[in-house]
């Protein structure tokens, strides 16, 4: 009976412990339907129009145009993007791509998802799909693994009958994510996420300021840092009951002291 009332408080205190680190591990939160969400994409990596994550982007072009998007992913998230693109009435085959790039311009690969699709002649739209690996706090330099940053989403056509060319298209894009946690942590943190630098415009009211593009990207709390993780709750779980098995262990192996038979020593 002692060893169940010991072992049922320290579930319960481990129980309450854990309850934070489920919270954290939760679903990033969608972005409110403003009615703010970008009606246009940019034509180059410099150019990119930002969108949030949970938010939903639209924009026309034509058939041949590279489209390109950004958005911001942090350590711990694994971010999936999806693209629908309707296509004209009358069109012959076409293979529509959506490539995910880092903060470094290194084309991600895609854990599953239909990234190439190929539309059946006449067909009224395409989707296309990619789910990313798990952002990281930390990698190697020669490592191609995601870090936390902007990236970027390119949509254009790869294969298309000469005819089809230059035809109207238009496109809606969404970026989401899901918190991986302690599941996914590594150690060692990244010292600035990667988000660029080099392209700028202006702001305020025309006295000549810049200010980076994407430099208004983070989270309310800023990025993640530091070496805490939800891990460490886990760790310290599997400690707490491996000192308890131990203990349980050794009261029920000991016995209940000398046996009876054995003479009392003098």
């Amino acid at each position: 009976m002692r060893i169940t009332r010991v072992l049922g408080a320290a579930l319960l205190a481990l129980g309450l412990a854990a309850g934070p680190a489920a919270a954290d591990s939760s679903p990033s939160p969608s972005a409110s339907a403003d009615g703010d969400a970008p009606t246009r994409a940019g034509s180059s990596f410099r150019t990119a129009t930002e969108i949030e994550q949970g938010q939903s982007a639209t924009a026309s072009g034509s058939t041949g145009d590279y489209l390109y998007w950004s958005f911001p992913a942090d350590t711990g998230q694994r971010p999936t993007v999806r693209a629908t693109v309707k296509l004209p009435a009358t069109h012959g085959s076409e293979t529509w791509q959506l490539d995910v790039y880092d903060g470094l311009r290194r084309r991600q690969a895609c854990q599953y998802g239909a990234q190439t699709r190929t539309a059946a002649q006449g067909a009224a739209s395409v989707e296309l799909a990619c789910v990313l690996r798990t952002v990281r706090g930390w990698s190697e330099p020669w490592a191609d693994d995601p870090l936390p940053g902007t990236y970027y989403l390119r949509l254009t056509v790869v294969d298309l009958a000469a005819a089809d060319l230059g035809q109207p298209v238009s496109a809606e894009v969404r970026a989401d994510s899901k918190d991986i946690g302690g599941a996914a942590a590594v150690d060692g943190t990244l010292g600035k996420p990667l988000v660029p630098g080099i392209a700028a415009k202006s702001v305020g009211d025309g006295d000549g300021s810049k200010t980076a593009v994407l430099s208004s990207f983070g989270r309310d709390d800023g990025w993640s840092s530091g070496w805490w993780s939800d891990r460490w709750v886990w760790t310290g779980i599997g400690a707490v009951l491996a000192a308890l098995a131990g203990i349980g262990g050794y009261v029920l192996t000991r016995g209940s002291g000398r046996p009876s038979r054995v003479p009392p020593t003098v």
